[in-house]
């Protein structure tokens, strides 16, 4: 740390020399602003190829499953877990759930839905490799997962895990709100609906 040097006179016209060292400096407000890191549950994806018997399309690959994985926070190489004639499975990993007060509603909406489902955005790869797509984000909201499909995006749909459920449920607990119903009173003049008298004379 830098040091300051500086001088001080009292009353009787002494001068003392002090030093004073530079201290850094902390705002509690500045820390209190910081954004904090949303919720993580890290999963990894399974992607499968299914042959098809078809003139145009020989193989379809789709994102069927998740399953929980160490958090990377990084994608990691495909690796190939299951090789068959009746379907091929590779496994994506690096991904993770992330949960976001803004999308409460969306999360509502999944969890009360009779089957809830977790949502995979997956994109073709532009190097050609095997295999040939690979998962670009994976969420709970069916809220965002409608706006991906909107914008022209894949967006699969694969069973949701008991334990992202209950993993999620104490979040939509706590940050979902519904808004409130508009009353209307029944002597209210202002009501758009209440019927307008007329004037007499």
């Amino acid at each position: 740390m830098s040091a300051q040097s500086w001088m001080l006179a009292d009353a009787e016209g002494a001068v003392y020399h002090r030093t004073r060292f530079a201290r850094p400096r902390f705002s509690l407000c500045a820390l209190l602003k910081m954004p904090m890191l949303p919720p993580r549950f890290p999963v990894a994806v399974i992607v499968q190829c299914t042959p098809l018997v078809n003139r145009w399309v020989s193989e379809r690959w789709e994102p069927v499953a998740i399953v929980p994985d160490a958090d990377s926070r990084a994608a990691l190489p495909p690796q190939s877990i299951a090789s068959g004639t009746v379907a091929t499975r590779w496994l994506f990993g690096g991904y993770a759930i992330e949960l976001h007060r803004s999308e409460a509603e969306g999360y509502f909406l999944n969890v009360t839905a009779p089957t809830p489902k977790v949502f995979v955005m997956w994109r073709l790869k532009e190097d050609g490799g095997v295999p040939p797509i690979a998962p670009n984000l994976v969420t709970v909201s069916y809220n965002e997962a409608a706006r991906l499909l909107d914008g022209g995006e894949q967006v699969e749909a694969v069973p949701m895990l008991p334990e992202v459920l209950a993993w999620m449920q104490p979040f939509v607990d706590e940050h979902y709100k519904p808004e409130p119903k508009r009353k209307v009173r029944r002597n209210d003049p202002f009501a758009e609906d209440r019927p307008r008298r007329q004037r007499s004379g």
